[in-house]
């Protein structure tokens, strides 16, 4: 008790040697670096998946059928939960802790790839990757948070979520040939199956995470249920057209309408609109899109076209955008290292038009080119958008206050995940009524968008940080 006196001569009584070893086996087990893994995996397994399917979408459209339109809804269907969520899943992890939210993230994750991999049929398969969707849209923030917590000391922290992004980058890289090798050697339901030991391995590890606390956060519900309705009507309107698309098109709007409306009365909304008012802000979120729709759209066109129009394998195509990917961690160091020295400026406008220039080669491919070559010209659009994206990230973080740098990170990335998705729906719409002609158009259409952002980006001469 407070104020006891103790004897001086009294002497203390030996540790159990077994309670010494378990506090420090529990010490050990509680490592900043296992944390680290448990999020890095999670991230990268939810990365790997939003580009893991494509090289297997012939293999899915051969087994469901379903004609393009399915497909584009098996990519798209994972694509826009993922992004739309992503709004509002970072106060739901601050909610209820990041290490809750990240361990239900996974198992949700874990179970959904499970009913991916087993869906008897199309829809089915659609829904399940919707859930799939969800659960990833949980673990991105969760898992970033994670890092945070385990790191207090800047720079270790800064080197920890350094390795957390580079983890992301490999998992791009790897998608495509993991696709590949993936539906070549086992199935397209291997894509999914994959997910299952690495998800149980992810959550063996957040075991020995340390628990998060709880923070009180604000949803914005109202915001959320519109946005998500806005996107999925516009989407639907974009992959089926006719009549339906027309009224799926009205709806989008509707909801769009209604989510400004809601955005500019909400005390915390999940976009606030203010941040628009710094013009470095707007051109940064419009460039990262349109890196998104250049990126997206041509890994999913590309894995079609090397099947389809030149009757590669599953494999064989993977493994042709090993040259592209593979160069994007390096060029994204690069051009950290450029931003630090010249400004975001110089290195956005550069690689928006190595992006561009690259896509315009690209209109000249067609069946006949061979496979290396086309792998070869691929690059250039992806170094493009490796340079863009990093100082255009450090350009928005410091044009917001550092109280709103989580909001402005969970716009610009949910923008660039939306464009994505509705790349995949249009250039998918596209191609669907000749794919030679339609590849074209979905090319220059996205070469226009970069020089478009590209301009921007040359008109940019800083703008204040948003109140």
């Amino acid at each position: 008790m407070k104020g006891m006196a103790t004897n001086p001569t009294t002497k203390t009584p030996p540790l159990d040697p077994q309670l010494t070893s378990t506090a420090q086996e529990l010490e050990h087990h509680t490592s900043p670096s296992l944390t680290l893994a448990a999020a890095l995996l999670g991230f990268a397994l939810i990365t790997l998946d939003a580009s893991v399917v494509n090289v297997a979408l012939p293999s899915i459209g051969s087994a469901f059928g379903g004609g393009m339109s399915g497909l584009q809804w098996v990519v798209d269907a994972y694509t826009l939960a993922f992004a739309a969520l992503m709004l509002s899943t970072g106060a739901f992890s601050d909610r209820v802790g990041a290490s809750r939210a990240y361990g239900i993230g996974i198992a949700v994750f874990t179970l959904a790839s499970a009913a991916c991999g087993l869906a008897p049929d199309l829809p089915v398969l659609i829904g399940a990757r919707v859930v799939q969707g969800v659960a990833a849209a949980v673990v991105l923030p969760a898992s970033l948070a994670l890092v945070r917590q385990a790191y207090p000391d800047a720079a270790r922290r800064a080197r920890a979520v350094a390795l957390w992004a580079a983890g992301g980058s490999v998992a791009v890289a790897l998608g495509p040939v993991a696709g590949g090798a993936l539906t070549t050697a086992w199935d397209w339901r291997g894509i999914f199956f994959i997910n299952l030991p690495l998800g149980a391995l992810a959550l063996a590890l957040l075991l020995r995470a340390p628990r998060s606390e709880r923070r009180p956060a604000p949803l914005d519900l109202p915001g959320q249920l519109t946005a998500v309705m806005a996107l999925t009507a516009l989407t639907f309107a974009v992959i089926e057209g006719g009549a339906g698309g027309l009224i799926a098109l009205a709806v989008a709007v509707t909801a769009a309408v209604l989510f400004v409306r809601i955005e500019a009365r909400q005390t915390h909304p999940v976009v606030p609109l203010g941040l628009f008012r710094s013009r470095t802000v707007s051109v940064a979120v419009a460039a990262g899109a349109a890196c998104s729709v250049a990126f997206y759209g041509v890994v999913f066109l590309f894995s079609l076209f090397f099947q389809q129009a030149q009757g590669r394998s599953a494999l064989s195509a993977g493994l042709m955008f090993l040259p592209m990917t593979g160069l994007i961690a390096v060029t994204n160091i690069a051009a950290g290292k450029l931003s630090g020295r010249y400004g975001a400026r110089l290195p956005m406008l550069l690689g928006q038009s190595l992006a561009a220039a690259g896509l315009l080669v690209l209109l000249f491919v067609d069946a006949s080119t061979p496979p290396a070559l086309v792998a070869v010209l691929l690059v250039p659009m992806a170094l493009g958008c490796a340079l863009t994206i990093p100082p255009l990230t450090a350009a928005m973080m410091d044009a917001v206050p550092a109280d709103r740098a989580g909001l402005a990170a969970g716009v610009l990335n949910s923008a660039r995940q939306v464009a994505g998705g509705l790349a995949v729906a249009a250039f998918g719409s596209l191609v669907s009524g000749g794919f030679g002609s339609g590849l074209r158009v979905s090319l220059a259409l996205a070469a226009a968008l970069l020089a478009l952002t590209a301009t921007a980006t040359f008109r940019l001469r800083g703008s204040a940080a948003v109140s």
